[in-house]
C-alpha cells in the first residue's frame, strides 16, 4: 500500500462493512453510544499494527471513514470509546480490539488470555473494573475482500417445497474419513464439491443439503481448556465470514465452486444460521465485536438490571432483534450469503428468539415482516427451529407464511408408535397428513412441517433403535448433558450385538421410521449418515466430539448392510418422487374426491373398514392404513396406500373396497423384493412385523361391494 494517509476522508455511511471501490475502501460500522471510535490497520499477517485513524464522521449512528489507494487484502479491526459503565448496560473498552460486524473474511484466531475480556477476570468487582491489557494479539482481524465475482451461467435450482428432500450434514464430518478425497481437501467446501460426494448425494435422491453452521465461529474457553472442540459451531462470531478451517486454500472461491457444482446436480445449499446469540456469551463473556461496539444496542437486556443480558437462548445473551440496526444486519448477512456464495435457503437456529418482540414472541415481528418484505430473502428457502428456552418459547406452528419448521411433534411421535407405545394411532395419522392441526392456518402448504426422526442434536437413527442410555461420557460432563427422554431403546442388548434376532428388529425399526418420513405429507429431511447406520456410540450430545464419533465412517458404508440401506432409503426418495399423493401440495383432509367416490385421504383398519372414533381410541392397537389419492395427468387418480405394522408379530391386511390392480412397490420387511402386481383375487397382504407396505393403483372409478349398493 503506498504511504498511508494522515487522516481518512469523510467517506459514506452506506454500505456497513469494509468496501473496496477500486480506488480506496470506505469503512463503515454502527454504533448509537460510542463517542469515538478507531481503524487500526495492520500487516498482511495481522500480528502488526501499522497505523490507526479516527473514523472522521458518524452519521444516523453509523461512524465511516474512508481510506484511499487500500484494496483487497487491507487487515483491519476497530477501537471504541464510549462510558464503561456496566450498571447502564455500556462496556466500551479501546484497550479491546474488536473485530468488524461486517467482517468478510478473517485472518488469526481467537488465542485465549484474559486480556480479552473488559473487565478484569478475577477481581473482586466482578465486571465492574475495567481491564486496560491491550488484546489485539489474541484476537483474529477482518480482511478485505474483493466482492466482485463471475458466476457464468449457474443458476438456482429453484426446486418447489413440496419436491423438496433436505440432507442435513456437517461439512467437515461428511467428509474428514471419505477415503476417495485428498487428505489436504477432506473437511472443506472443496470436498463438498468433490465428485464422489455430489455422486453419493444424487444417487440418494436427495435436493437440497443443508449445513450445520459454516459462519466463523469460536472455540469456546471452557472446551478449550478441557482438551474439547466446538464442532458443530453454534457460537458464531462472525455472520459474514465463512469459518476458516473450513477453506483448504484459504480463498473464498472455495464456496462458490462447491455450491455451482452442487447447483449443476440440481442441488440446493441450505445454511444453518445462528443470529439469535453471538458467541460473546453472557455479560461476564469476552469482548470481541458487538459488546465492545454497543453492547446496549447489540443485546438484549434486562429492564430492571441492564448489567445483566437476556438470556433466553441458553447461552448467556441474546441478541436483540427489535433493534432496526441489528435487523439490518442479520438481513445484510442473509442477502450476501445469497448473492455473493448463491446459497437457496437458511435454516434459523432458536428461531422463536428472532420473533420475539418486548411483548413475546409475534408472527408479525420487526424480523420476520422483514425477511417477508425482501425481493431477496422472501424467495429462498425459510426453515425455524421453532423453539427457545425463553418464556413463550414453543412456537411450533406459530411461524408466519413463507416459513417452514422443524416438526419435532412428528420426530416424536413417529418414534413412540414404532416403539410400539399405546394410543399413538391418531398422532401418527396427524403426522402422516402434515400435521394439518399444527400448520394449516394462513394459507401454508403442508411443506410447512420439516419431518425428521433424526437430526444433528440426538441419536442417530442407528443409536436410536441400539441404546437405551445416553453415552455421553466423552463429552467431560459426567453424562449429565444431552436429552434424556429419546424415545429410544436397545431391543434386547445395550450397544453393537451380534444377535440376529435383535438386529433383526433394529434393521426393521429403521427401515419403517424412514419409510415413515418419506411416505408422509411436508418436506422430509434425513440426517447424513443415517442411510448407512452411522454410529456416535450412544453419544446423543456429540456437540464437542471432532473425531471418529462425529465423523461419517465411510468404510462402514462400504459394508454389504449398509449399502443395502443406502439403496433403501434412495428406493424410498423414488417412490416419493414419482408418487404425487406421498407429497400432497395441499393438506389432504379427505374432503375432496380426485375421482367419484375416491376422497383424498381416506383411513382404514386391519379388516378393510373405514376407521372409526372407537378404532382411533384404541389404546392397544398397533396398526393402520392411509390410502391417499391424487388426480392423474392422464386421468383417473393415483392411489397409494400404505400399510403400517408396529405390532412385533406378522399381521393379514384385508384391502379396502376401493378397486383393485394394485401394485406392491415396497415391502419394508423384504426391502430387495422387486415391485409386484398383486392378483386379482388378492384380497390380503401380509405385513411383517415392525414393517410398512406400500401399494400403488391407478383407480377411474370406486367399486362398490354389491350388497351395499
Amino acid at each position: 500500500m503506498p504511504t498511508a494517509p494522515n487522516r481518512l476522508e469523510p467517506g459514506l455511511p452506506y454500505p456497513l462493512g469494509a468496501r473496496w471501490d477500486g480506488l480506496g475502501v470506505n469503512f463503515a460500522v454502527f454504533s448509537a453510544h460510542a463517542e469515538r471510535i478507531e481503524l487500526c490497520i495492520f500487516n498482511t499477517g495481522g500480528r502488526r499494527e501499522i497505523a490507526r485513524y479516527d473514523l472522521p464522521e458518524c452519521t444516523d449512528e453509523i461512524w465511516h471513514g474512508y481510506l484511499p489507494d487500500a484494496g483487497p487484502g487491507t487487515v483491519y479491526g476497530y477501537r471504541a470509546h464510549g462510558p464503561y459503565e456496566p450498571l447502564k448496560g455500556h462496556r466500551f473498552n479501546p484497550t479491546k480490539l474488536l473485530l468488524d460486524p461486517y467482517a468478510r473474511q478473517l485472518v488469526g484466531s481467537v488465542a485465549w488470555s484474559d486480556a480479552l475480556f473488559g473487565y478484569r477476570v478475577g477481581s473482586n468487582r466482578a465486571d465492574l473494573g475495567m481491564d486496560r491489557r491491550d488484546s489485539a494479539a489474541a484476537m483474529p482481524k477482518a480482511m478485505v475482500v474483493d466482492e466482485n465475482v463471475d458466476w457464468g451461467d449457474d443458476r438456482h435450482p429453484n426446486r418447489p417445497w413440496c419436491d423438496t428432500v433436505i440432507y442435513e450434514a456437517h461439512l467437515k464430518g461428511l467428509t474428514r474419513l471419505h477415503p476417495d478425497l485428498p487428505g489436504p481437501v477432506r473437511g472443506t467446501f472443496q470436498a463438498l464439491g468433490h465428485p464422489r460426494v455430489i455422486e453419493h448425494l444424487v444417487r440418494l435422491g436427495v435436493t437440497a443439503v443443508e449445513l450445520l453452521p459454516v459462519h466463523a465461529f469460536l472455540q469456546d474457553r471452557f472446551l478449550v481448556e478441557k482438551g474439547l472442540t466446538n464442532y458443530w459451531g453454534y457460537s458464531t462470531l462472525s455472520f459474514f465470514a465463512p469459518e476458516p478451517a473450513y477453506l483448504a486454500t484459504g480463498g473464498l472461491q472455495e464456496i462458490r465452486a462447491a455450491v455451482r457444482r452442487l447447483h449443476a446436480a440440481g442441488i440446493e445449499v441450505i445454511l444453518d444460521v445462528v443470529y439469535n446469540h453471538t458467541c460473546e456469551g453472557s455479560e461476564m463473556g469476552p469482548t470481541l465485536s458487538w459488546r465492545g461496539l454497543d453492547h446496549a444496542s447489540y443485546y438484549r437486556l434486562l429492564p430492571e438490571d441492564p448489567r445483566r443480558c437476556i438470556n433466553d437462548t441458553g447461552t448467556g445473551n441474546t441478541v436483540n432483534m427489535s433493534h432496526p440496526r441489528v435487523i439490518q444486519m442479520v438481513t445484510d448477512s442473509l442477502r450476501y450469503w445469497v448473492e455473493s456464495f448463491r446459497v437457496d435457503g437458511f435454516r434459523f437456529d432458536l428461531g422463536s428468539v428472532l420473533g420475539r418482540e418486548t411483548t413475546g414472541f409475534d408472527p408479525g415481528s420487526g424480523f420476520f415482516d422483514a425477511l417477508r418484505q425482501d425481493p431477496v430473502l422472501s424467495r429462498v428457502k425459510l426453515i425455524s427451529e421453532p423453539w427457545d428456552i425463553g418464556p413463550g418459547g414453543y412456537q411450533l406452528g406459530n411461524h408466519p407464511p413463507g416459513f417452514a419448521e422443524w416438526n419435532d411433534r412428528f420426530r416424536d411421535g413417529i418414534r413412540r408408535f414404532w416403539k410400539g407405545d399405546e394410543g399413538m394411532r391418531s398422532d401418527l395419522a396427524a403426522r402422516l397428513t402434515g400435521s394439518a392441526e399444527l400448520f394449516d392456518r394462513r394459507k401454508r402448504r403442508p411443506w410447512a412441517s420439516v419431518n425428521y426422526v433424526a437430526s444433528h442434536d440426538g441419536y442417530t437413527l442407528h443409536d436410536l433403535v441400539t441404546y437405551a442410555e445416553r453415552h455421553n461420557e466423552a463429552n467431560g460432563e459426567d453424562n449429565r448433558d444431552g436429552h434424556g427422554d429419546n424415545h429410544n431403546g436397545n431391543w434386547g442388548a445395550e450397544g453393537e450385538t451380534d444377535d440376529p434376532e435383535i438386529n433383526d428388529t433394529r434393521s426393521r425399526l429403521k427401515r419403517a421410521l424412514l419409510a415413515t418420513v418419506f411416505f408422509s405429507a411436508g418436506t422430509p429431511m434425513l440426517l447424513a449418515g443415517d442411510e448407512m447406520s452411522r454410529t456416535q456410540n450412544g453419544n446423543n450430545n456429540a456437540y464437542c466430539q471432532d473425531n471418529e464419533i462425529s465423523w461419517l465412517d465411510w468404510a462402514r458404508a462400504a459394508t454389504p448392510e449398509a449399502q443395502a440401506l443406502i439403496d433403501y432409503t434412495a428406493r424410498l426418495i423414488r417412490l416419493r418422487h414419482r408418487l404425487t399423493p406421498l407429497r400432497p401440495s395441499h393438506f389432504p383432509h379427505g374432503q375432496s374426491q380426485p375421482v367419484p367416490g375416491l376422497q383424498d385421504t381416506q383411513w382404514f383398519d386391519q379388516m378393510g373398514e373405514p376407521m372409526t372414533p372407537e378404532a382411533w381410541g384404541n389404546p392397544v392397537a398397533k396398526t393402520f392404513a392411509m390410502l391417499r389419492a391424487d388426480p392423474a395427468e392422464s386421468g383417473g387418480a393415483d392411489t397409494v396406500l400404505l400399510l403400517m405394522n408396529a405390532d412385533s408379530a406378522d399381521q393379514p391386511f384385508t384391502l379396502p373396497p376401493t378397486g383393485r390392480n394394485w401394485c406392491v412397490l415396497l415391502d419394508s420387511a423384504n426391502p430387495a423384493d422387486e415391485e409386484r402386481m398383486l392378483d386379482e383375487e388378492e384380497a390380503t397382504v401380509t405385513v411383517g412385523a415392525r414393517s410398512v407396505v406400500l401399494l400403488w393403483a391407478r383407480l377411474d372409478r370406486v367399486e362398490v361391494p354389491a350388497d351395499d349398493a
